[in-house]
């Protein structure tokens, strides 16, 4: 078993969940450009669940995907919109947009990416009387006039503190009254501490990739995208082998459709670094959890700093260790959480040093006290709340 952690610093807490007063029912609608997968994809979800469990209506408009089922099974309503093409037909659907959030008697209307919030600023513009205007920033964009519109809500959230220091850095006009640190947590339930699958699921996992079985292994989550650090991946395989440190690595989630060529050049960085038979590359999986409880090492690697890092507190929750570098959302949880995972961005050598470290003994991880899911639900709800409640 490789153990690891550190313990939470004393001198922060998280706001235990609590109902607050709210109105007896609110009609919140979030937009989304679509519901395939994906960090904002998941909130979503996460604060649809939790809408429809305090009694409200929970209503999402997006051009669809595969987490559409799951949303509609928890309770929420979908209605299929295309509201996040970047192209100017995108305005045609405004006149409809209102049309739905006035049919619907929105009281809220949440906007998580920059297309569906510039579309739904302005068709609640002609409405009388206007929704709440909520936004989230779930990335550290580009800043100018496109991405200003995340700023436009009545209120602002914000994943992480490094997401609220861009948005201060960038537009220092901007009122921060108006802007809230909301980070998004892990759900305890499905990440429990110390997590183990059944001997069944490790049998078909080892036996759907034999050449992981039996060694330390190093997991890469991400999609298949050079920015999310594969290429310092594999080198930090060959480093740990060329210290006679046997490990095998899985980038878990690369395998996807139109990232073709992309993987192909993985391929051959692994052909050319010697390490065929000792990387699997692997499609998107929906068992992440298992997969991360038997690592005994998580990477976060991304080249541009993140907004958050999601994955880097789901492996904490399980008990296992992570290490990253040192930017971004992923940074400022590492620097929190375990700062033995954590190394200057860019520097190979000392990632391979640490990797080597925490793989011979990492520090022992405690169940996270804070970055709870119901945390971040009863936040965001409380956001709603006060707006309906006392008006902008």
């Amino acid at each position: 078993m490789y153990h690891t952690g550190l313990q939470a610093p004393t001198d922060m807490s998280t706001r235990d969940a609590q109902t607050p007063t709210t109105p007896a029912a609110m009609t919140v609608v979030q937009l989304i450009p679509a519901l395939h997968s994906g960090g904002a994809e998941r909130s979503v979800l996460e604060v649809a669940r939790a809408l429809v469990a305090a009694g409200h209506t929970s209503v999402v408009i997006s051009a669809g995907g595969r987490l559409v089922d799951q949303l509609e099974r928890e309770g929420s309503r979908h209605i299929t919109l295309d509201i996040g093409r970047k192209s100017p037909l995108s305005l045609t659907r405004i006149y409809r947009l209102r049309r739905l959030l006035q049919e619907l008697g929105a009281d809220v209307v949440h906007a998580r990416s920059r297309v569906p919030a510039w579309l739904g600023w302005l068709a609640l513009r002609g409405m009388r009387p206007r929704p709440h205007f909520v936004t989230t920033v779930h990335g550290l964009n580009s800043p100018g006039p496109y991405s200003r519109i995340l700023l436009r809500g009545d209120r602002v959230i914000a994943v992480s503190q490094s997401v609220r220091d861009h948005i201060v850095r960038n537009y220092p006009d901007f009122d921060r009254a108006r802007l809230e640190v909301i980070p998004r947590g892990v759900d305890g339930k499905e990440f429990p501490y110390g997590y183990r699958p059944e001997d069944d699921w490790r049998e078909r996992f080892f036996n759907r990739y034999p050449q992981l079985d039996d060694y330390p292994l190093l997991t890469l989550p991400g999609r298949g995208t050079r920015l999310k650090g594969h290429h310092d991946a594999i080198d930090l395989l060959a480093g740990l082998l060329s210290r006679g440190v046997e490990a095998r690595l899985l980038m878990l989630g690369v395998l996807e459709d139109g990232r073709e060529a992309y993987v192909q050049e993985l391929r051959q960085h692994i052909a050319a670094t010697g390490l065929e038979g000792k990387v699997v590359l692997s499609e998107p999986r929906s068992d992440v959890r298992d997969v991360l409880s038997v690592s005994a090492l998580v990477l976060q690697l991304s080249t541009k700093p993140e907004a958050f890092g999601r994955t880097v507190i789901e492996s904490l929750s399980l008990c296992r260790p992570v290490l990253g570098y040192a930017h971004g959302g992923v940074g400022e949880l590492l620097a929190e959480l375990y700062p033995a995972g954590r190394v200057p961005t860019g520097d190979r050598e000392r990632l391979v040093e640490r990797a080597a470290e925490l793989l011979r003994l990492a520090p022992p991880i405690p169940p996270l006290d804070r970055y709870r899911l119901e945390d971040m639900q009863q936040q965001v709800l409380d956001v709603y709340a006060g707006l309906v409640r006392v008006g902008t």
